[in-house]
C-alpha cells in the first residue's frame, strides 16, 4: 500500500462522515414533527458504512470507505392522546419521530471527531511526504 492511499481513505471517510452528519441533522430537525399515523411520522434514519477494496487493472487497489445505504430505525414510535391536536387520529392519538436526541447529539460530536481526525490524517500525510521530498535537496 503507497501512501498515496492515505489520501483515498481519508477522503472517503470524511465524505462518509459527512453523509452521518447530514443524516444526524436531518433527524434533528424533524426530532419534533407530528404525524397522524406510524406511515406519515418521520422515522429516524442512520447511514451505513462499509469498506472498499478495489483491484484496478495493473494490479494497483484502491481502498476506503462507502456509505452502503440509509436504514430507517425500526424502533417504536411514541404515541401522544392529543384529541385536539389537527393531526390526531380518529382516536385521538399523534404520533411522534422516534428520535432521541441525547443519542443523535452523541453521534453528531461522533461523525466531527471523526471527521476532524481524517483531517488530521490527510494534514500529516501531507507534511510527510513534503519532509520526503525535502530529503534529497
Amino acid at each position: 500500500m503507497s501512501l498515496f492511499n492515505v489520501f483515498d481513505i481519508a477522503g472517503s471517510a470524511m465524505s462518509a462522515e459527512s453523509v452521518r452528519l447530514n443524516v444526524t441533522a436531518s433527524n434533528l430537525a424533524n426530532a419534533q414533527s407530528v404525524g397522524g399515523s406510524e406511515q406519515t411520522t418521520y422515522h429516524a434514519r442512520h447511514p451505513v458504512f462499509s469498506a472498499v477494496l478495489n483491484s484496478l487493472q495493473g494490479g494497483a487497489n484502491t481502498y476506503g470507505v462507502k456509505v452502503s445505504g440509509i436504514i430507517e430505525s425500526a424502533a417504536p414510535l411514541e404515541q401522544r392522546y392529543q384529541p385536539e391536536h389537527p393531526m390526531a387520529n380518529e382516536e385521538g392519538y399523534v404520533f411522534l419521530p422516534n428520535v432521541n436526541l441525547v443519542d443523535e447529539m452523541a453521534n453528531m460530536i461522533s461523525a466531527s471527531r471523526s471527521y476532524q481526525s481524517n483531517v488530521e490524517v490527510m494534514n500529516t500525510s501531507k507534511q510527510m511526504m513534503m519532509a520526503t521530498l525535502r530529503i534529497g535537496q
